[in-house]
């Protein structure tokens, strides 16, 4: 039987900063009482990931979060045998070390895993709450306090990349995008320590390279970038080029692309 590990370090002890916009904590309450997965969809940077850690610390259980990638394979997630000067050894992979001790694992932008490893998610995300170790011949019944969480930015879909309806439809969904501008400059002042007028200025700056999505431009400025170029200008570094390296820069590299969102902030910057 394997010895339970430590899991304090997946503990979040403070609680993390999160400003609801809707009725996602209830939702997602609800979800974790009746044990049922959830997809969290929306753009990059709009705190996906933010609010899950604020939802482990106010559930008070461990978060195991996995950053999915195109290399990334089932064994990555479920564990395999290792070599050690004892012999070959069984390790597990995070999402059953979550399985086995009740822990929410978080697989973050999900649709970049192959999906031949997304399918080793499925038999979690049913009524079985089973997970098969085929390497081990086990079957590892889900802990009581076990929740699967996904996330991924729906922008990013393509033939190639993207959920399986059979994946997609074992979720609860919960929609996300970028917080009313009142809120998202309260966010931005918070997290970048920066004032009022810089804060507005920076989401203005936010609605302008937002409005040239599908111009050029895939994504317009997240609040992550915001806080960015807040945190910058906070510390000292005029606000054109606190801009010009937390936004454009990071945005695009597309000269036209980058010529006409300047355009565009430098009018913000009047």
């Amino acid at each position: 039987m394997p010895v339970a590990p430590d899991l304090s370090a997946y503990r979040i002890e403070a609680e993390p900063y999160y400003r609801p916009v809707g009725d996602e904590v209830a939702v997602f309450e609800a979800a974790w009482r009746h044990r049922l997965p959830v997809m969290l969809k929306g753009p990059t940077g709009c705190g996906k990931t933010r609010f899950v850690e604020y939802m482990a610390w106010r559930l008070g259980r461990p978060l195991i979060t996995v950053a999915a990638h195109e290399d990334m394979t089932a064994a990555d997630l479920a564990g395999r045998f290792l070599l050690t000067p004892e012999g070959t050894v069984w390790h597990d992979g995070p999402l059953t070390q979550a399985v086995r001790f009740g822990a929410i694992c978080y697989l973050d932008e999900i649709v970049e895993a192959r999906q031949d490893t997304t399918v080793v998610i499925h038999p979690l995300t049913d009524a079985r709450r089973m997970l098969p170790l085929e390497k081990r011949n086990e079957l590892i019944p889900a802990h009581a306090d076990f929740q699967l969480v996904i996330s991924y930015n729906p922008g990013y879909q393509s033939a190639v990349k993207d959920l399986k309806e059979s994946t997609k439809q074992r979720f609860i969904a919960i929609d996300f995008d970028y917080p009313a501008p009142a809120l998202e400059a309260e966010i931005v002042m918070r997290e970048a320590g920066a004032d009022l007028a810089l804060a507005r200025t920076l989401v203005a700056i936010a609605a302008c390279s937002r409005h040239l999505r599908g111009q050029g431009l895939d994504e317009g400025a997240s609040t992550r970038m915001l806080i960015h170029a807040g945190r910058l200008a906070a510390g000292g570094v005029p606000l054109a080029a606190a801009v010009h390296a937390g936004i454009v820069l990071p945005i695009t590299d597309d000269a036209d692309v980058r010529k006409a969102l300047g355009s565009a902030i430098s009018a913000c910057l009047v």
